[in-house]
């Protein structure tokens, strides 16, 4: 919300930009959620000049040219290295946690359109 407001943008305008659905920034800020790794990456794609540690962490500064000697992240100290490993594996099990979900879904619906199919056939 820090950069949206810093670039002048409403929550809708940057949503559309990172191509996340309507309503996406607002309802992460309001459910205090953690966003998806796919919306870190198209944030980053689309807003290069932000920090990427500042983005993950909230540490150091928002903007790139702001802080020209950022350090790589093995320089980092071992606890912020820790902390971003962390937020990434945890962004990495959320994906896949959504994507065994939906699976589950697709199949579960193709199992009762089966299931159904098989009942038509007998009832005639």
């Amino acid at each position: 919300m820090q950069f949206i407001k810093y670039a002048g943008l409403s929550a809708r305008q940057f949503d559309i930009s990172i191509g996340a659905g309507n309503g996406y920034t607002l309802r992460m800020k309001k459910n205090n959620a953690s966003i998806g790794s796919d919306v870190i990456e198209n944030i980053i794609k689309t807003y290069p000049q932000l920090n990427v540690v500042w983005l993950l962490t909230g540490e150091g500064n928002m903007l790139k040219q702001e802080e020209p000697d950022l350090p790589d992240f093995d320089q980092l100290p071992k606890e912020k290295q820790k902390e971003i490993e962390q937020i990434i594996e945890k962004k990495i099990r959320e994906r896949q946690e959504e994507e065994l979900q939906r699976l589950l879904k697709e199949v579960t619906e193709e199992i009762e359109q089966t299931q159904k199919k098989m009942r038509d056939k007998d009832q005639r």
